[in-house]
Order: structure tokens, then sequence, then C-alpha cells
């Protein structure tokens, strides 16, 4: 069992759309913490370096050396989202930055997570075209990583997933109940129990969609305007848990 988790990725790692009632965010990856510690006999650690609208680029430059500085068991990495919604991205570059992190993961005797996240397609403006760029980064995972020393979870292809009752009301980032089956796909791939209590959340809400108008006034006229000023929803943001805290089961 896992002792020393570390989580490095975006916005789907960040735990952006699993809002707590005091404004926190939780997210998959406080879910997998927690239900590694429920399994457990011993204390378990946990970080969160993400950080919302990083590019895979920054994300490895920015977050693995001081994540593999913490010596952690078990290193994940979701990213290459924000990648795919540029107006070009080459799959090859997105998939040989991730083969560099599962490298050096391996090299210090870390077991490496990766996952691909949740597809949003059928929800978003040009869907089709973040499927078309999705389905190839996927398949080129599976290629890329099923390998000993690494875990890698596809949840593009969970097709539950995919229904709108996973999705928060901007339609690209999962809600709580999307986390949860997120978390839940996570510890059945690593051989954890999953908690009891999460089973059946799947009917638990309806899916929402916004209205149009105010949708494109909400959500995607500001990703315009960040993409023509360079600037990302994550600037001068710190990272969500930058040290190896104990996880309270």
């Amino acid at each position: 069992m896992f002792q020393r988790y570390v989580a490095i990725g975006d916005s789907f790692t960040e735990g952006v759309g699993d809002d707590l009632p005091d404004g926190r965010l939780r997210g998959w990856a406080d879910l997998v913490a927690l239900g590694i510690a429920e399994a457990s006999a011993t204390r378990v650690s946990y970080a969160n370096l993400a950080v919302r609208g990083r590019l895979l680029g920054p994300i490895v430059a920015e977050q693995l050396e001081p994540a593999l500085a913490q010596a952690p068991d078990l290193l994940s990495l979701c990213g290459g989202g924000n990648d795919l919604m540029r107006p070009r991205v080459e799959i090859s570059y997105v998939i040989d930055l991730m083969g560099k992190v599962v490298d050096r993961a391996l090299e210090r005797g870390t077991h490496m997570l990766v996952l691909s996240g949740g597809n949003p397609s059928r929800h978003l403006p040009m869907g089709a075209v973040m499927q078309r760029r999705g389905d190839r980064l996927a398949e080129a995972a599976r290629d890329a990583f099923v390998r000993p020393g690494v875990t890698l979870v596809d949840n593009w292809g969970d097709p539950l997933l995919a229904e709108g009752q996973f999705w928060s009301v901007d339609k690209l980032h999962l809600n709580a109940l999307g986390h949860t089956r997120v978390a839940s796909n996570v510890l059945e791939a690593l051989g954890v129990p999953v908690p009891a209590e999460w089973a059946g959340l799947e009917a638990a809400a309806a899916g929402r969609v916004p209205g149009t108008a105010a949708y494109y006034r909400e959500y995607v006229l500001p990703w315009i305007g960040r993409r023509l000023t360079g600037r990302s929803s994550g600037d001068g943001r710190p990272p969500k848990r930058p040290l190896l805290e104990p996880v309270d089961a």
C-alpha cells in the first residue's frame, strides 16, 4: 500500500468543479488519498501541486522536480487537456513529455499513475475537434504507458463519465459526482477498495445544461479573452497543497 502520494497536473487534478461548502476545492486526487488512507494500516501523506490552466510543458517544468523531491511512492500525472484546446497541438509532443515524467518517476522507484481526463466533448462548442484530439491522445497513451511500474487510468474511454450529470455548469470541468467517479476508477486500477458510501452516486444528480447566451457570456468569452491576451486562469495561483501532509481518514 502507498504511503506518500503526490499529484501534479492542471485544473482536473486541482479539483475544479468539486467545491466544498467552505469554498475549498476537493477533487478526485483528494478522494484517492482518502481512499488509500482508509484502506491502509499505516499513516498516509498527500501533496497536490496542481495549478489550473497549466499546459503540460509548465506542469513538467514547475511541478515534477518539487514533487519528486518529496520522495513519493506514488506520483500521479494528468495533463495535456489544455494543450488540446490550443489552435495547434502535437500529440507526439504531449506523449513525449508525459514519457519523461514516467521515466523520472521510475528511475526514483516511484510508482507512476497516468490518467486521461474525462471526455467533455459532447457538451462543448466545437466538441468534435476535442473528440478527435482526445481520442488520438488516449490511444497514444494506451500504447506508451502500459508498462511495469505504471498504472494507466483511461477516464477518456469511460462512457458513463461522458454523461451530463458528471459535469459542472461550465461544461468543461467535472462536478463532485464526476470527481468521485474518477477517484473510483483510480482506486480500482490500483487495487484499493472503493469506499462503500461512493456506490450508487451516479444517479444522484441530473445533468445541467446552462442557457446558451448566459453560458457563452460567463464561460466562453472570458476563456477567449485569456487566450487573446496570453493569460491563464492559474496565473498567480500557488499549488493547492504543495507539501506532503497526513491524510485524516
